[in-house]
């Protein structure tokens, strides 16, 4: 019995020392180089870019607004080649009038009979963008859409022609033709729609533009693919496979989605990657998504939502996910996030039009990912990531010919510092190795005039200029301008500046007549400017009200909603035209509005506050049914908790409420129904309370972003 127990612990022992013996020399191997072979004759992929998408709601309307030469700086920092993110790939939405996430833009079709291409600054964005990276691979989609298209059904044969109209001013008034356009973000699958849009953009003379679907996030977002395999008729309406946050589909689906590519041969497109974080963290996890889009899913384009940061920050999504802060056009201050330089170690060393070698990407076996693109003149480059890294780990490459015998440049990016310029690597008979720190980026490559572009005398952030006073009349040819006033930003809805029904000068004007084919719930027509922090101040507007409207001024404004329902934390002095006056808190979206799936209703919740809800009308008055043809000035003034409104300087109203006490100011129209106002605001005045009207406030640095725009 103890020979036994005696001859079992020996084995245990042995056991013990064979296992300890692997763990040694697994631990070795990781730490020891891993060989990679690469072949110029591999094959591989096209590589359709990397980028950003600007869309998705309002995210540049700041960016219009800044002054030269620091608005051609921040273009430069994202879209010029091997200066800043360099990025070769940009999606930008169609704009359709209604929210999109952060606010709204100005449809060039307001309504059926209507048609401008000038509205806005999405134009404005592709023409920018194109000058400086003529090579840049453009998409194109709608988030929302005015209520007209389809009677409320968007997947019509309007669509397809609204989008057509939409292409044509793009080609014919600004030289550009989109490489794809999707059928809409995020709202399901219609192969019917596709053939539909085949059908329209080929017999308009858009044969070349190849249509992408579904762009949709949930988990089945990619299921759609075997309706085309099965049937011919769908599988040629869709020229490519397109998706969001490819990175979250269940890894069984990972070699399916390749199989599929390659079986319909069609190439796979990420159009909209989401990374929402921090710091280098946010830098380092926007290379490991773009790497692992191609490594597991096959993707060849991938454009992370959102590029440059024309916001306030009070509305949602406000910082993490940009790359540049742009949101002090009075005074032309931007930040760069560390972000930037994420794009920067694709942007830099690739361009659309390479292509990924078969046998040069996959997973580092000591944690993080690589990939390796090749140029047609057999350049190549290597980007690299170790975000899962635990220690220092080696790669050793072997290049065989078709590929380039050059030096290797090799920049790095880590916590401490980012893309800066390291010892170039010789490879000796075609072979080199190279040392990786855990948590870092690197990026190799046979190319040159790399650099980490900058600008000096980058001026200093002010808050938003106290007193202000716009009167729109410096806005002498407001097609120049896209039609936008400075600072405004559209939340839900368009104020366009137009001529007042008088004749007496220029003045602001809400123009979508009826409801949108909203991406997002919508609450009423308003737009916002100003600073967070303001506390006690008035702001004040003339308003003129056609039959049946209403129009307000909105003060304290706290949050603009989640992104998905833009229902904000304010108050609001209303006039309607039949006399009646209120002043409203608004206190968020009711539980019983929340819409959408799970993670929807999550992002309403954290950002607004559900248990109340909805307008709490803190007071109102009856007052004599206002002449037609007559503009009224509406005033709301915060002095601590005393909220007083004023219609002609005369106070009408006033109540005591503590539930905001600062924030930013705005303009709104009324919403009943089907039916939206239309009025006309001017003589915008934010002040002291009591205080004189001051002179206007001068933006003429400013310049138009329409000056000389057109083909």
């Amino acid at each position: 019995m103890r020979v036994r127990i005696a001859l079992q612990y020996l084995r245990l022992g042995f056991g013990l020392w064979v296992l300890s013996l692997a763990s040694a020399w697994n631990a070795q191997q990781a730490n020891g180089p891993q060989t990679i072979v690469l072949r110029g004759d591999a094959g591989g992929r096209t590589f359709d870019g990397i980028g950003v998408v600007d869309g998705g709601g309002a995210t540049s309307v700041l960016l219009k607004d800044y002054p030269e030469p620091q608005r051609s700086q921040i273009l430069d920092l994202m879209y010029k080649p091997k200066f800043g993110a360099s990025v070769g790939a940009l999606l930008v939405e169609v704009p359709g009038d209604g929210n999109s996430t952060q606010g709204s833009m100005p449809s060039h079709m307001h309504t059926r009979y209507d048609l401008n291409f000038h509205r806005g600054y999405e134009w404005w964005i592709l023409k920018q963008a194109q000058q400086r990276n003529p090579k840049l691979t453009i998409t194109e989609m709608a988030w929302s859409a005015p209520g007209w298209i389809g009677n409320g059904n968007f997947w019509s044969q309007d669509a397809a022609d609204y989008y057509v109209k939409w292409l044509t001013g793009l080609k014919t008034t600004y030289g550009i033709t989109p490489d794809a356009i999707a059928m809409r973000n995020e709202r399901g699958v219609s192969f019917e729609f596709a053939k539909i849009m085949r059908t329209t953009l080929n017999l308009n003379g858009f044969q070349k533009v190849k249509l992408q679907g579904f762009d949709n996030w949930p988990k089945d977002k990619i299921q759609f693919v075997q309706q085309m395999l099965k049937d011919p008729k769908e599988r040629n309406a869709v020229d490519i496979i397109s998706a969001h946050t490819l990175s979250e589909i269940p890894p069984e689906d990972w070699q399916k989605l390749r199989q599929w590519s390659d079986e319909l041969r069609k190439p796979v497109w990420n159009s909209e990657e989401h990374v929402y974080k921090q710091g280098f963290d946010c830098e380092i996890s926007i290379v490991q998504a773009f790497n692992r889009n191609y490594i597991r899913d096959g993707a060849t384009l991938v454009v992370n939502w959102y590029g440059i940061a024309g916001v306030y920050p009070e509305e949602a999504f406000s910082e993490k996910p940009a790359a540049i802060l742009a949101r002090s056009p009075w005074i032309g201050a931007y930040s760069i996030r560390e972000a930037l330089w994420g794009y920067a170690h694709y942007g830099q060393f690739t361009e659309p039009g390479w292509q990924y070698l078969d046998n040069g990407y996959g997973e580092l076996k000591g944690g993080g990912s690589f990939v390796t693109l090749k140029s047609p003149d057999n350049d190549y480059s290597i980007i690299i990531e170790t975000k899962d890294a635990k220690v220092e780990q080696s790669l050793r490459f072997e290049v065989s010919d078709g590929l380039s015998s050059k030096d290797l440049h090799v920049w790095r990016s880590n916590e401490k510092e980012q893309f800066v310029q390291q010892d170039s690597v010789k490879p000796i008979n075609r072979i080199f190795t190279v040392k990786l720190e855990p948590n870092s980026i690197y990026s190799l490559t046979t190319t040159s005039g790399q650099q980490k572009g900058s600008f000096a005398n980058v001026p200093t952030e002010k808050p938003f200029p106290f007193p202000y006073r716009e009167t729109f009349e410096e806005y002498k040819s407001p097609q120049e301008y896209g039609y936008l006033p400075h600072y405004t930003a559209d939340i839900e809805e368009v104020f366009e500046v137009t001529e007042r029904p008088d004749g007496q000068g220029k003045a602001l004007r809400q123009v979508v007549p009826a409801p949108t084919i909203s991406w997002a719930p919508d609450w009423k027509p308003f737009t916002v400017f100003g600073d967070g922090q303001w506390s006690d101040y008035e702001v004040s507007a003339d308003v003129y009200l056609n039959p049946n409207d209403s129009a307000g001024v909105m003060g304290r404004i706290q949050d603009l909603g989640a992104g998905y329902g833009t229902t904000p934390k304010a108050y609001f002095f209303d006039l309607e035209s039949n006399g009646e006056t209120r002043i409203v808190a608004v206190r968020g979206r009711k539980k019983k509005e929340l819409v959408g799936d799970a993670e929807q209703q999550a992002l309403i919740r954290l950002n607004n506050d559900d248990s109340a809800g909805g307008e709490l009308v803190l007071a109102s008055k009856q007052l004599p049914v206002l002449a037609a043809d007559c503009w009224h000035k509406l005033t709301l003034r915060f002095q601590g908790p005393q909220i007083t409104g004023l219609v002609d300087d005369i106070p009408v109203l006033q109540v005591s409420d503590s539930l905001y006490t600062r924030g930013m100011a705005g303009l709104m129209a009324g919403r009943e129904g089907d039916w939206l106002s239309t009025p006309y605001f001017d003589n915008l005045v934010i002040n002291a309370p009591g205080a004189e009207i001051p002179a206007a406030t001068s933006v003429s640095s400013s310049t138009p972003i329409y000056g000389d725009m057109t083909h």
